[in-house]
């Protein structure tokens, strides 16, 4: 696993968090603000995949 991967995965985590502590407190901001996050670690952790195969497939060629 890469730091990308790793803090793709974390920064995840941390929109799911925010997005249901903003729907817990009735703050539809900090709901987007967590579905936004959560939308960049995943795109953070795909671009880590993308790494992790290139480093892979080099590896094995």
């Amino acid at each position: 696993m890469n730091k990308d991967q790793a803090k793709g995965i974390a920064k995840d985590i941390a929109g799911k968090v925010q997005e249901e502590a903003g729907k817990l407190s009735g703050d539809k901001a900090q709901q987007v603000k967590g579905i936004g996050k959560q939308i960049s670690g995943k795109a953070q952790k795909i671009y880590g995949d993308a790494k992790e195969a290139a480093k892979d497939a080099k590896k094995h060629s």
